[in-house]
């Protein structure tokens, strides 16, 4: 399945090729190398196929090779702009494996941000191209989704039919994960009008809009296909810049969601200024311009896949459980409000 990466801090910038290119299970390496503590098996000794979770195998046997996505706050607009106040997001897509997009590295090595969005894509069936390509922008919110909400097609024209006419117009490409995003917009801003968008909301506010948007997806399947409809995987993530909520569902009695770890230190080992290494406490810093015991700023990242190799950094949050981050950086995980009725059974993995 797909990957993202999510960063967010108050007051710590991050150097994008810190946090997505340089360390060994960066992003960029996730296009078909896999760390999940907690859930595979990992080591010398072990590898995918030790696992004895069928569904848990099958994610993360796939490439994800469709497509690359980053967006990254800047306070540029703010500068030149009358109107415009706070950070902005900008947008970069392609279709070219991270790894290997010249465009893409060259941008991280010289871009900071104190938000960032990363992703990339494994399509579930819509076409690769630049628009399908995650995150999605919606004025200064971003949206991005790592999962499928099944029967897609069965449910479109009912999604279309509760978004607001803004929200539906800015959706430029086919995928479900786009329609998602429009919907939690429209959620957010009770199906108001662009400029709406620009607005800031409360972390309160973000987090029933997106809850809600998973309800509804839910309902509309329900309303379709009855009994016939399957399990989604929904591990969304939004934020306008100075916020975030996150979720990790799927509507089973027993299966795991894909995996989703979040970090309130590992921005420290990641960031190259300060002592560490994310590939290994063997492995030496030698472009550290910080002492061992200075402090680096409130941050919190919220990933497919830890970054760093200390299991001890990160945290698995729970299935159907939501992550929100505030302005403070202060981090809550709570459980997602849905009624059990909408469990569904999955044909392929029972």
């Amino acid at each position: 399945m797909c990957r993202w990466f999510a960063y967010i801090s108050p007051e710590e910038p991050c150097l994008l090729s810190d946090v997505l290119i340089d360390p060994a299970n960066a992003i960029s390496k996730q296009c078909s190398e896999h760390y999940l503590p907690q859930l595979l098996p990992h080591g010398e000794e072990h590898d995918l196929d030790d696992s004895n979770d069928a569904l848990m195998k099958m994610r993360n046997s796939l490439l994800n090779m469709d497509g690359l996505g980053v967006a990254w706050y800047t306070k540029a607009a703010e500068n030149y702009i009358k109107g415009v106040e706070g950070q902005r997001p900008a947008l970069y897509k392609s279709q070219s494996p991270p790894i290997s997009d010249f465009n893409f590295r060259n941008l991280c090595s010289n871009t900071e941000t104190h938000c960032l969005f990363a992703h990339i894509r494994a399509t579930s069936g819509s076409v690769v191209t630049q628009v399908n390509s995650h995150p999605f922008v919606f004025g200064r919110h971003v949206f991005m989704h790592n999962g499928a909400i099944s029967n897609f097609s069965n449910v479109r024209r009912d999604m279309t039919d509760l978004l607001s006419f803004d929200a539906y117009c800015n959706v430029l490409g086919s995928t479900d994960s786009e329609h998602a995003a429009a919907l939690y917009i429209t959620n957010l801003t009770n199906h108001g009008a662009k400029d709406t968008w620009e607005k800031e909301y409360p972390i309160a506010e973000m987090l029933s809009a997106m809850n809600k948007t998973i309800v509804q997806i839910m309902e509309l399947q329900q309303k379709q296909l009855g009994e016939k409809a399957t399990p989604n995987s929904l591990n969304f993530c939004a934020t306008d810049g100075r916020k975030m909520v996150a979720t990790r569902f799927r509507n089973h009695a027993t299966q795991q969601p894909p995996s989703l770890y979040w970090s309130e230190f590992a921005g420290r080992t990641l960031n190259q200024k300060f002592p560490g290494n994310p590939d290994g406490a063997d492995k030496v810093n030698e472009a550290a311009t910080k002492n061992a015991d200075e402090k680096i700023g409130k941050h919190t990242i919220i990933a497919s896949e830890p970054t760093t190799h200390d299991e001890g950094e990160w945290h698995l949050i729970k299935a159907n459980c939501a992550l929100t981050v505030d302005e403070h950086g202060t981090e809550k995980e709570v459980p997602l409000q849905y009624d059990a009725k909408f469990n569904a059974v999955d044909p392929n993995f029972p």
